[in-house]
């Protein structure tokens, strides 16, 4: 936590994370262009910040795409913010948010996070059902992982498992998994609140995907979560990224995850199958 700080203590830093808050996977050419900084300047905060987990990177192609980290901060909160107070936070937060914002044209969520664990072990948590019933509150993902086929939902033992139209894009065991995500439910609305005119708004966007990738780092295994090929201004962005009120989304999930594989528990309170999506 003291590289967060670090980190964080330096103006340039949080201009540099306030660019990719506004604009999340620029490159180091936009990241400068938009900013009043030399190349190296630039590279050399970047670096402290990805050392730090407040910046993940991706490839497109020969490009490296810088993205805003939101483990490192969410372990902050988890030390010193409750559980009930850092609900009311959100809420100002979501707020101020949409009083000053401009609407997110290509919003992509990514997030980065060490666990203790094995690849192995890892991929097993992540496509196995008795590790998923486990930390997806109670649901179970039922595939056999091969490109193409469809990705079903299990709310219980002995319910009939849900075809949502998700079908697995790649497996590559140990090392890489992305599946297209489903489209918002009757449940979601009445989860969230919603009218049905809202409900029919946001049955319009299109179809997402989750990307799951891992590398040995160490005596630990870095997971790069990224989401993306969402609808601009997505709300289903919103959801996973826990932005939704009553919504967890991927970093809660995660944190789920990261415990059960480390500890042999979940987290204390799972996250429902609902805000998960």
């Amino acid at each position: 936590m003291d590289e967060v700080f670090r980190a964080l203590a330096d103006a340039s830093r949080r201009r540099l994370l306030d660019s990719l808050n506004a604009r999340n996977g620029q490159s180091l050419r936009e990241l400068c262009a938009g900013l009043d900084m030399t190349r190296q300047s630039v590279s050399k905060h970047l670096a402290v910040l990805a050392a730090a987990g407040l910046v993940t990177t991706t490839r497109r192609g020969r490009e490296k795409l810088h993205h805003l980290n939101a483990a490192p901060i969410n372990a902050v909160a988890d030390r010193w913010i409750g559980r009930y107070d850092r609900e009311r936070a959100r809420a100002l937060a979501d707020l101020q948010t949409a009083l000053e914002s401009e609407p997110m044209q290509n919003p992509t969520f990514v997030y980065t996070t060490y666990l203790r664990t094995t690849p192995e072990r890892l991929w097993r948590a992540l496509t196995e059902p008795e590790f998923t019933r486990r930390y997806w509150g109670g649901v179970t993902l039922v595939s056999d992982w091969r490109p193409g086929s469809p990705l079903l939902w299990q709310d219980a033992p002995d319910a009939e498992a849900k075809d949502l139209g998700q079908r697995v894009l790649a497996a590559e065991p140990y090392r890489r998994l992305s599946y297209s995500w489903h489209g918002f439910q009757p449940e979601h609305a009445a989860h969230f609140g919603w009218s049905d005119e809202e409900l029919t708004a946001r049955l319009g966007e299109r179809r997402s995907k989750v990307t799951f990738e891992i590398e040995p780092y160490g005596d630990t295994v870095r997971l790069t979560v990224t989401h993306d090929d969402f609808s601009p201004d997505s709300e289903m962005h919103r959801a996973i990224s826990g932005q939704l009120d009553g919504s967890g989304g991927w970093p809660e999930l995660l944190a789920s995850l990261k415990t059960l594989l480390e500890t042999g528990e979940p987290l204390p309170e799972p996250v429902p199958a609902a805000p998960a999506g």
